[in-house]
C-alpha cells in the first residue's frame, strides 16, 4: 500500500512538474519548441511561374485511319427504309458522305430536289452564322422625336415580359428593363409622358406565306421584327395550353412595354400605333439579345417556324435584299452559292421549311453539314454542329432512338410534314468514322410520319451508328 501511494505521488508530481516547464518553454523562459513569440519571419518573393517545359501541340484533325464503311452496306440500310410497310407509296432519297476525305459514300437519287420539310432550317442556320457570325446580336431600342417615343423592333423575338435575365437566352433582354432605361432617360429630360409608337418596319412584305398550307397557323406566328418570348409561346401551344400565337406579335409587345412604362412614372397618352422612326430620332436606350449561336440553338432544337423565318429575314437584310420570303429565299440560296456548295435543284420558298414547294437534293444537306463538322467549317459550322438535337437527349430528337447505338453520338435535324419525313445530321461511327448524313422520305400515306420516322431510326440511322461494316 505504501508502494503504491509514493508511485502516485511521483507521477503527480511529475505531472506537475511537466505543467509548469511546459509554461516556462511557452514564455521562452526554458529550452525547448513551444513558444508563444511571433516568429520573425522574412517574407519571401512571391514565385514566378514557369510555361510548361513541353511545346504543346494543336488539336488533332479526323482519324482518317478508321474503317471505312462500304457502299454495299449503306445502300443495304437505305434499301431497308424504301422497302418498310410504312413507305408504301413513298420514295427515299439519301446521301452520306465521309467528313475527313469528303467522298459520297452513298448516292440514294441524292442530286434530286424533294420536299425537305424542317431540315431546310440547316440551310437558313448555316447561311445566318456565315453571314452574320456566331456572335451577332440583336437590338430592341427606343428612340424619342419631340414628345414621340418609338419603340424600334430590331429581330429580337425571345424577349421577356419584364427583366431580362443575362445567363438565359430565352428572355436574355427585357422589355421592363427597357421601359425603366427609357423613363431613367425621359425623367432626366423633364419628360414625363409621350406618346408611343411601334416601329416593326424592319421586315417588309406578308406576314405569312401563300405557300403554307391552311391549317399551319398553331406552328408560327405571323413574322415581324419584335416578340414577347415566341418560344415559350410555341411550348404552350404545343402542350395544348393555348390557342395560338397573338393576333398580333409585335403590338401585343408594345403594349407590354406601355404598362411597364406606366409603372416607371411616365404616363402613355392614348394608345400604340405604328410608325417607322423619324431619321432624327435621339436613342434613347436598348437591350441586346442573347448571341446567335445560343438563338439558333433555341430554333434548331426545338425546330422553331416562326425563329427561322426571322432569322431568314435577317439573312435577307445582310445580304440587302428585301426583308421578306422572297428576299430570305434569295438571301439563303446566294450565301449557300458564295459558300462553295452546288445549289443545283434547289428551290426555296421559305426559311422554316412549312412550304410543301421547297426542294432540297439530300447532296447539299451532307454537303452542308459534312463542311461545318470537318476543318473548314469554322466557328460557323462548330456553332451549326453543336446547335443541333443530339439523339435519345434533346430537342426534336429527345425521344427517338434510345438504347441504340445512336444514342448521345447523333446530331441531326428532323424534319416532319404530312407526308414527310426527314432526318439530317452527324455521327461517328463504332469504326470511329465521321459522317454527315441525311435521308429524306416523300410521298407516302397520310398520318404515317410517325411509322416513317421510326423506320429511317431502326433501318438506317441506328444501323449507321453501330456500322461495324467496313
Amino acid at each position: 500500500m505504501r508502494k503504491v501511494q509514493t508511485a502516485a505521488l511521483t507521477a503527480a508530481s511529475l505531472l506537475v512538474f511537466g505543467g509548469y516547464y511546459g509554461l516556462g518553454d511557452a514564455l521562452d523562459l526554458v529550452p525547448g519548441p513551444v513558444t508563444v513569440a511571433y516568429a520573425d519571419v522574412a517574407p519571401q518573393p512571391f514565385p514566378t511561374p514557369a510555361g510548361p517545359s513541353a511545346k504543346t501541340s494543336t488539336p488533332a484533325g479526323l482519324e482518317t485511319g478508321a474503317p471505312m464503311p462500304s457502299k454495299a452496306a449503306l445502300t443495304s440500310y437505305v434499301q431497308a427504309v424504301a422497302s418498310d410497310a410504312a413507305l408504301a407509296g413513298g420514295g427515299v432519297t439519301a446521301s452520306v458522305v465521309d467528313v475527313a476525305t469528303g467522298e459520297e459514300l452513298l448516292d440514294q437519287h441524292a442530286a434530286t430536289g424533294v420536299t425537305p420539310a424542317s431540315t431546310n432550317k440547316l440551310l437558313t442556320a448555316w447561311a445566318a452564322l456565315s453571314s452574320m457570325g456566331p456572335g451577332h446580336t440583336l437590338q430592341t431600342k427606343t428612340v424619342l422625336d419631340g414628345q414621340t417615343l418609338t419603340l424600334v423592333g430590331g429581330g429580337d423575338v425571345l424577349l421577356a415580359e419584364d427583366a431580362g435575365d443575362p445567363t438565359a437566352t430565352v428572355g436574355h433582354a427585357g422589355l421592363g428593363d427597357l421601359a425603366r432605361a427609357t423613363a431613367e432617360q425621359l425623367k432626366a429630360q423633364g419628360a414625363t409622358s409621350v406618346s408611343l409608337r411601334l416601329d416593326d418596319t424592319l421586315f417588309t412584305g406578308p406576314q405569312w406565306s401563300g405557300d403554307w398550307e391552311e391549317g399551319n397557323e398553331r406552328f408560327v406566328a405571323k413574322v415581324q421584327p419584335i416578340m414577347v418570348d415566341v418560344e415559350s409561346a410555341q411550348e404552350e401551344i404545343d402542350s395544348g395550353q393555348r390557342a395560338g400565337h397573338p393576333d398580333d406579335p409585335a403590338m401585343h409587345a408594345a403594349k407590354i412595354f406601355a404598362e411597364h412604362l406606366s409603372e416607371a412614372g411616365i404616363t402613355v397618352d392614348g394608345d400604340a400605333s405604328r410608325a417607322a422612326a423619324p431619321s432624327g430620332a435621339k436613342e434613347l436606350a436598348s437591350v441586346s439579345s442573347a448571341p446567335l449561336s445560343d438563338i439558333l440553338s433555341v430554333s434548331l432544337k426545338s425546330s422553331n417556324n416562326t425563329m427561322t423565318e426571322v432569322e431568314g429575314r435577317l439573312v435577307a437584310l445582310q445580304a440587302k435584299e428585301t426583308a421578306d420570303f422572297a428576299g430570305a429565299s434569295k438571301a439563303v440560296t446566294a450565301r449557300l452559292r458564295k459558300d462553295g456548295f452546288d445549289v443545283s435543284g434547289l428551290t426555296l420558298l421559305d426559311a422554316s421549311g412549312l412550304a410543301k414547294g421547297n426542294k432540297v437534293p439530300a447532296r447539299l444537306l451532307t454537303q452542308i453539314l459534312a463542311k461545318a463538322a470537318g476543318d473548314e467549317g469554322g466557328s460557323a459550322g462548330r456553332t451549326l454542329i453543336a446547335d443541333l438535337p443530339v439523339a435519345a437527349l434533346d430537342g426534336t430528337l429527345g425521344n427517338r432512338l434510345h438504347d441504340t447505338s445512336a444514342a448521345g453520338t447523333v446530331r441531326a435535324k428532323t424534319g416532319t410534314l404530312d407526308q414527310t419525313s426527314s432526318l439530317a445530321g452527324v455521327v461517328t461511327t463504332a469504326d470511329g468514322r465521321q459522317l454527315a448524313f441525311s435521308i429524306l422520305a416523300n410521298g407516302f400515306a397520310a398520318n404515317s410520319g410517325s411509322a416513317v420516322g421510326a423506320a429511317i431510326d431502326n433501318h438506317f440511322v441506328a444501323p449507321l451508328a453501330a456500322c461495324g461494316c467496313s
